[in-house]
């Protein structure tokens, strides 16, 4: 028997208000959710533990006015607007048949994107989704007692100039090297002709996995819960 998963798509939703109904969901919720949402206002979206001097070209943040969010879930940093594809899920443990730790998450991902996109040399690396060698979505995973969340932002298009806020992270995967963003980024609408078809796929391929329901968010209630989404005063 297919396990239930209700999908919520939006279109332009603030990735702060996103991150925080994700949360929400996470910690006061039990069922099964697949997150659509095409788009947000420009933000950088920081993973819990990211230092800003560190990653940010805070000058150049401040100058332009650049909202900065820390997320409640680890990974790096990344700068997200109107091109932003974003796509999360939260599944209890006992409803897929894998292991709950990052890499069998990241590898139940990255298969469930090759069968829906069909595109050629997309695959897994490290942390990442790639098209080759170059980059075209990041990832955050947050995984508890019971459930756990996935949470990826996909590049459909992006912005040179957004990149230049960020530093070269001292940290990186091992396949980018010291490359900049501009070398190591790819954008999506070079590999597909429009970003509903992408998700009317994504959609296909989760009605095979998983019985479907859509869900009206006015109808959502979770329960009480901790909160760490938070604005960064930079």
């Amino acid at each position: 028997m297919k396990p239930p998963l209700h999908i919520l798509h939006f279109k332009n939703q603030p990735i702060f208000d996103q991150l925080q109904l994700e949360e929400a969901l996470l910690r006061g919720d039990d069922r099964n959710f697949c997150i659509v949402n095409q788009g947000s206002p420009r933000a950088i979206v920081m993973g819990i533990s990211g230092q800003p001097n560190q990653l940010l070209d805070i000058p150049r943040v401040q100058k332009d006015q650049i909202p900065v969010i820390k997320r409640f879930s680890g990974g790096g940093t990344v700068v997200v607007d109107e091109n932003t594809l974003f796509v999360t899920f939260i599944l209890g443990k006992e409803q897929l048949d894998i292991p709950s730790f990052p890499e069998p998450i990241l590898r139940w991902s990255s298969n469930l994107y090759e069968s829906s996109w069909n595109i050629p040399q997309f695959q897994l690396r490290e942390n990442d989704y790639c098209i080759g060698d170059v980059k075209c979505g990041g990832n955050a995973q947050y995984i508890r007692k019971e459930r756990w969340l996935h949470h990826t932002s996909f590049l459909w298009d992006y912005s040179e100039k957004n990149m230049d806020y960020l530093l070269l992270p001292s940290k990186r995967p091992r396949y980018r090297g010291d490359r900049p963003h501009q070398e190591f980024l790819c954008r999506l609408k070079d590999h597909a002709s429009n970003q509903d078809i992408l998700i009317e796929q994504l959609k296909n391929e989760l009605v095979k996995r998983f019985y479907i329901s859509d869900l009206d968010p006015e109808n959502l209630t979770p329960k009480e819960h901790r909160q760490s989404v938070h604005w960064v005063q930079i």
